[in-house]
């Protein structure tokens, strides 16, 4: 799942140490509920009463419930958009043929029937899956939601000349060779989705994939009415299939969702639908957005990022009760590209590993609470086949400090016994990925690895460290990013990471270029295997291919510290969304 940059004010030194210490306290729980030091007990307030469990429990319409956010969607558009918040979002207009469970926690990940009457039916090979659809779905304007309507929505998957952006898993799954044109230019639809009726929709898959109906659950999945379809312009007003529907959009600035009458509640087992209307307000300023939240003017932080470090001393000082501090699922980390010298050589790739301290790199992401626990390992702790144990370069051992002999044991190996000189790329927008860098760059001096610093402009990833060209160029031999899930398994998290297909010229995530025909033929392996606990090994021996090739450091399995209005009802966080609120489920008092 695409990070989302949100730039945060730097912070100085002393105001670090306080938040650590107001971390600590909190990390102790206990005390008086009355102070929101209580852990909640599944009711109304308390520090962390909205992770695993549900915050404000209530079953009462109305209100206006108030987003406040500093980053737009990068598309409204449901085939477009890429950032989990506004996938989360999205669910408040879209509807899918399943969707996520609305419940706490890991249970948020169990997929439940939406538009369709069940989950898929599957054949024994794996290749067919067939839904019917519910009775009684519509459109705002009230006519039915068809089979049909639902086969163009995921076709415009492929109309990636006019709508980039999105994810595409669906699209590689159903069409690996690409000959399929899209909607605009091949009316005719693809072959491998079948409607044989209004109320029935077959998918025929090339192969078996185990992951295919987490696909078809993201809003990427969503239905589209061909009439409607303003192609390029359909994020400024999507047509909705859910509960609410635009009323006002002004990109950067102000979203409202206002009730869709058209909504049947009967048809939607999912989405409880409570807040009369639904406003978003898009300001520039981060520490200005904590002050409004914490003031109480505003419910919800959009873009689920976390409160900044001045925003965590004000909330866990005087409102512990309204925070709660969720697993993201997300790993923070850094990437060695293999096209930059010397991380062409494994050896060089082990030196810059235990050259790190990792204790530093954690405590400038924000400590245990703030920042997670350091990572140990490439695979998130909520996706099948993660074990946390797993350690091969003792990153978490010994408090997390450098391992200096072993550094410079493997600078000898790869012919650099001095050390050598590299260049970290940091974003621009995110405090954090430089308070990062230097916490690295401290530890590595120390070995001999001097690398300096560039933080290049956060909005045009896609274009810098995301180009190898441009990454060779810049001697670009450390990439500070952080990935999370697009669906919660090997596939939907490291495939667009680790496979050799994914190595783009433009647009790349596989910053460390891997291209290793074992790992390739894994992923493959991963997908035809229907069993979940075989499916889970493979993905275990996926991850420890990655770890052993020393492709990446893992800095933390990140946590966040959010905030949570007093007003707000039916709060808790979901794996589904990154520990984000689930967004559907939320009222206000």
């Amino acid at each position: 799942m695409r990070s989302l940059g949100t730039s945060r004010r730097r912070s100085a030194a002393a105001s670090a140490v306080v938040v650590a210490a107001l971390l600590t306290t909190a990390a102790c729980g206990g005390g008086d509920s009355d102070n929101g030091d209580g852990d909640g007990g599944g009711k109304g307030t308390g520090f962390n009463a909205a992770v695993d469990k549900v915050a404000n429990p209530s079953d009462k319409k109305g209100g206006t419930l108030k987003f406040i956010g500093v980053q737009d969607a990068d598309s409204w558009d449901t085939t477009r958009g890429y950032y989990g918040f506004a996938w989360n979002f999205m669910r408040y207009y879209s509807r899918q043929l399943v969707t996520p469970a609305a419940v706490p926690g890991e249970g948020g990940l169990e997929l439940k029937p939406d538009l369709a009457k069940s989950t898929a039916k599957v054949s024994e090979d794996g290749k067919t899956y067939t839904y019917e659809l519910k009775d009684g779905i519509t459109w705002q304007d009230g006519k039915p939601i068809t089979a049909q309507d639902i086969k163009y929505g995921i076709e415009r998957q492929w109309a990636q000349d006019v709508l980039s952006g999105g994810p595409v898993h669906v699209k590689n799954t159903l069409d690996p060779e690409g000959k399929y044109k899209g909607p605009y230019k091949d009316p005719g639809g693809l072959d491998a989705i079948q409607t044989p009726d209004d109320k029935t929709i077959v998918f025929k898959l090339p192969k078996a994939n185990s992951d295919f109906e987490q696909m078809l659950s993201m809003t990427s999945s969503s239905p589209v009415p061909k009439a409607k379809d303003t192609k390029s312009k359909y994020g400024l007003s999507p047509f909705s299939s859910g509960p609410y529907k635009f009323k006002e959009y002004s990109p950067n600035k102000k979203l409202v969702l206002v009730r869709n009458e058209n909504w049947k509640r009967s048809t939607d087992t999912v989405r409880k639908a409570l807040p009369g209307k639904i406003t978003v307000t898009l300001i520039s300023n981060p520490d200005e957005l904590d002050k409004r939240l914490i003031s109480g003017d505003y419910d919800v932080d959009l873009n689920a990022t976390g409160l900044s470090p001045a925003g965590r001393a004000s909330a866990l000082k005087e409102h512990k009760g309204n925070v709660d501090n969720p697993e993201t699922g997300f790993i923070r980390y850094a990437a060695f590209p293999q096209s930059v010298k010397p991380f062409d050589d494994i050896h060089c790739r082990k030196a810059a590993i235990y050259g790190s301290d990792h204790k530093s790199i954690q405590t400038a992401r924000g400590g245990p609470m703030g920042g997670g626990d350091i990572g140990t390992n490439m695979l998130p702790p909520v996706v099948p086949g993660s074990d946390t144990s797993y350690d091969p370069y003792g990153l978490a051992k010994n408090d997390g400090a450098a391992n200096v002999e072993k550094a410079k044991e493997e600078l000898k190996k790869c012919g650099k016994p001095n050390g050598f000189k590299t260049t970290i790329a940091v974003r621009n927008n995110k405090d954090v990925e430089v308070d990062t860098a230097e916490a690295m760059q401290a530890s590595l001096k120390k070995v001999g690895i001097e690398a300096q610093i560039d933080e290049y402009d956060g909005a045009q990833i896609a274009g810098i460290v995301g180009n190898p060209k441009v990454v060779k160029k810049k001697n670009y031999g450390i990439i500070v990013m952080g990935w999370g899930p697009d669906f919660n398994s090997v596939q939907g998290y490291g495939k667009p990471l680790w496979h050799s297909v994914n190595i783009l010229p433009n647009g790349n995530n596989n910053f460390s270029e891997i291209d290793e025909p074992k790992i390739d033929k894994a992923f493959e392996k991963f997908e035809a295997e229907l069993d979940e606990d075989k499916a889970a090994e493979i993905a275990s021996s996926i991850n420890k291919q990655v770890m052993e090739g020393a492709y990446y450091l893992p800095f933390t399995f990140e946590k966040m510290l959010t905030w949570r209005s007093s007003r707000l009802t039916n709060a808790y966080s979901t794996y589904a969304y990154s520990g984000q609120y689930d967004y559907a489920s939320l009222g206000v008092k």
